[in-house]
């Protein structure tokens, strides 16, 4: 799903005011009132929003829930996903951790490694890893998000570009059926594409609800990342690994057997 600038920046401005208005949008952005209105017509129609009288609100659910609550959902799936994803770091490896649920749990798998260098925009990675001696973390400077303890913006993204790694940990808030890979934060897909571009494997971690959800906003693709690791995955998306030549791993598959 494609989303225009304007139309992302509408969602983005909604998901943290709860709402916009006709009136306020159509000054923010220089257009007509009718402009907003086919704006946010269009955004209803995709169910980015829902239309209130005025303007339109963020819808309620999953996508929008705090970061806490969403530890909570398929935990442990997002568990044995980061298990698997561990067993595929050796010690003495580099990696990039990014922002999410999931990829907090690969970090909990790797507190048994030795000799890793761990770079995240993640202050919950980092402070769950800088106790073990035996590895070194690195943390991204730029905006903190209070909401999830994430960092992001220009200056994360320069950070991370000074390096490159052996692994990257990556996550997504969706995935598409076409394999694109979604968010809702402009600021953290940027980080997320610089972490991509700077890794030999990149590591992608999704539990399966995240096959039933949107986002406006595009990190990238399934077929730029190396390893896909699930609990379930959909046949369109399993096309989609098979032709882009990504490893697939099921959790809930290697569990049954």
């Amino acid at each position: 799903m494609y989303l225009t600038p304007r139309h992302a920046e509408i969602v983005q401005m909604a998901k943290e005011r709860g709402r916009v208005l006709v009136d306020e949008l159509a000054g923010h952005f220089n257009v007509t009132p009718q402009t907003i209105r086919k704006d946010l017509n269009d955004l209803c129609d995709q169910r980015m929003l829902r239309r209130i009288h005025g303007g339109a609100l963020f819808p309620s659910g999953v996508e929008n829930m705090e970061y806490e609550a969403r530890r909570k959902i398929a935990a442990e799936e997002k568990a044995s996903i980061g298990r698997a994803a561990a067993a595929l770091i050796p010690d003495g490896a580099s990696l990039f951790i990014n922002i999410g649920t999931t990829t907090e749990e690969v970090s909990n798998a790797l507190l048994d490694h030795d000799s890793l260098m761990i770079i995240t925009n993640n202050i919950n990675v980092a402070n769950r890893m800088r106790v073990y001696p035996g590895n070194e973390v690195v943390i991204a400077g730029g905006v903190v998000r209070g909401s999830d303890g994430g960092v992001v913006g220009e200056a994360a993204v320069d950070f991370i570009r000074q390096f490159k790694v052996d692994y990257a940990v990556i996550g997504a808030s969706a995935i598409d059926h076409d394999g694109a890979l979604l968010d809702f934060d402009f600021r953290e897909v940027k980080v997320a594409q610089a972490i991509i571009a700077n890794a030999r494997h990149v590591i992608l971690v999704c539990d399966a609800t995240k096959f039933e959800r949107t986002a406006p906003v595009r990190i990238g693709h399934l077929s730029q990342v190396d390893t896909f690791i699930t609990d379930r995955c959909p046949d369109a998306i399993r096309a989609v690994c098979a032709e882009s030549d990504v490893r697939l791993i099921e959790t809930s598959s290697a569990a049954a057997r």
